[in-house]
């Protein structure tokens, strides 16, 4: 991803969003999301990310058709620890994000997209990726699972506009 794509991404991301959680967020927020808004703070993001995250985007006919981003774990129970036991368990990469345009789904660039994270992450030495599914999402869920990862059993809860929405931690190893 190059900072020229950030626009096309916040489209990809706000339509994904939009499309992905209705009925699992409140109508009224999903309705009010701004692609402008979030192209915003995806600059300001960009401009400050660490450089040990990545952020991929799929193309179709020179348009942003996908965007995903991955980076070391942010989760304390998944992150590098101290001394022997950290040596022995190699460190988790997180799947922060991945969407497509909502008219391509099913056509293989989330497929596309997911494989050359996994890639990257492996060959930056991560032994296991993760991401979390929003709870009620089943197309996501299920396109997950074909990939091979599956919940490990850790959940969390989020407020969005005053509703609660669960989710759930999938993983799988990276051998």
């Amino acid at each position: 991803m190059a900072e020229a794509d950030v626009d096309a991404v916040a489209a990809v991301r706000v339509r994904g969003w939009q499309a992905a959680y209705r009925g699992l967020m409140p109508p009224a927020y999903l309705d009010a999301m701004s692609v402008a808004e979030d192209a915003g703070r995806r600059r300001e993001w960009f401009a400050r990310r660490r450089p040990e995250v990545w952020e991929l985007v799929a193309e179709r006919d020179g348009e942003v058709v996908g965007w995903l981003a991955a980076g070391p774990s942010r989760d304390a129970d998944l992150a590098p620890g101290e001394g022997e036991l950290a040596e022995a368990r190699p460190p988790a990469a997180e799947l922060m994000a991945l969407y497509v345009a909502p008219s391509l789904i099913g056509t293989g660039i989330g497929r596309a997209l997911l494989e050359a994270g996994t890639d990257r992450a492996r060959a930056r030495g991560f032994g296991a990726l993760y991401l979390w599914v929003v709870r009620g999402n089943t197309r996501a869920q299920r396109f997950y699972e074909r990939a091979g990862f599956m919940p490990d059993g850790a959940e969390q809860a989020d407020d969005v506009a005053g509703w609660r929405v669960p989710e759930l931690r999938y993983r799988r190893p990276l051998p």
